[in-house]
Formats: structure tokens, C-alpha cells, sequence
């Protein structure tokens, strides 16, 4: 498999959100894929990465967060629909990372959610255009997920087979599209 781990970003803030929720069904498949993991919640973003001295001097926890996404061989993003788009903060953390290697010939997949009736497909084409200037493989299987809030029970757990089955599919392909690529 791949020299690093797949980086999995639940792509928003709000706290118990949707997207994380995805995230983790796809870390559960990662794992019966036998491929290492690194799941990165936005909701846990350090404080100090949004005072405005950020642009002139990284604090510590942004080396960290760095070294994580260098060290990824692939991205798997989630990203919620806001308003017609992705939310903010996941550019703003997009944003932060060093141009050009952070993303340069990074294979990144997508996941779109949201409660409408699009599943967030929006938000990953916009994605999409983001992470293509910035000169990454985008993986072409995207999967979206719409009416996310009634898909999963009290415990978190996805309850439509079907969904599950094409983020288990998504997974096991990405997979192979890490490797064809080398990384």
C-alpha cells in the first residue's frame, strides 16, 4: 500500500457533525481494507490558528497539522454542504498549508453530504476546483450523500446499506488509485 497514511478530513467545525460521522464509517472501512488512517476533525482546530498573526508567524500546532497532511499518501475529504458551498473554515485550513507541496500530486477523494436532496454535490465541485488549482489527483468516484441527517441512529451508526456500500467501494478504489499512482 501507500508510504503514509490516508488522511481523513472531516471537513467542518460544528461540533458532532455529519461529516464526522461519514468520516468514521469511512475509517471503519479503511480498517477492513487494512490501510492506516489519520482522521483530522476540524472541530479540534487549535484557537490560535485564527488570530490574525497566522500569515506572518505559523504557531507549533500548524507544523503539526502540516506534517500530517505531507505525510498523507492520499486525502479522503467530507465535506458538509453550507449555503451552496463548503464550509469556510475547511479553505481557511486549506488556506494555511504551504503552496505548493501540500497538495502537489496528492490523490484526493471526495465526499459530499448535506440534508437536501444533492447530497452535497455543490460543495465537493467546488472542492474539486480548489484542489485542482493546487495541482492534486482528484479521484473521479465521488460519493454524495443527501439527507444525511435521518441516515444515521442514536449511536452514530449508518443505517442505509447502500450508502455504506458505495463509501466501502469509494475506499476500496481509492486505494487503488494510490497505489497505480505510486504513493
Amino acid at each position: 500500500m501507500a508510504n503514509g497514511p490516508i488522511l481523513i478530513i472531516s471537513g467542518t467545525n460544528r461540533p458532532n457533525s455529519n461529516a464526522l460521522k461519514v468520516a468514521r464509517v469511512l475509517e471503519a472501512h479503511y480498517a477492513r481494507a487494512g490501510a492506516t488512517v489519520d482522521l483530522l476533525n476540524l472541530e479540534h482546530l487549535p484557537k490560535e490558528l485564527f488570530d490574525p498573526s497566522i500569515y506572518t508567524s505559523k504557531p507549533a500546532a500548524m507544523a503539526e497539522l502540516q506534517a500530517r497532511v505531507l505525510a498523507a499518501a492520499g486525502l479522503h475529504v467530507v465535506t458538509p454542504e453550507y449555503n451552496g458551498s463548503f464550509p469556510g473554515v475547511l479553505k481557511y485550513f486549506i488556506d494555511l498549508l504551504k503552496f505548493p507541496e501540500s497538495f502537489e500530486h496528492k490523490p484526493v477523494a471526495y465526499v459530499g453530504e448535506s440534508a437536501g436532496l444533492w447530497g452535497g454535490l455543490r460543495s465537493v465541485e467546488q472542492l474539486q476546483m480548489v484542489f485542482g488549482y493546487r495541482h492534486a489527483h482528484s479521484y473521479p468516484m465521488r460519493v454524495f450523500i443527501p439527507g444525511v441527517n435521518k441516515l444515521f441512529d442514536g449511536e452514530g451508526r449508518l443505517t442505509d446499506a447502500e450508502i455504506d456500500r458505495r463509501l466501502g467501494q469509494q475506499v476500496g478504489g481509492f486505494l487503488e488509485y494510490i497505489r497505480c499512482l505510486g504513493r
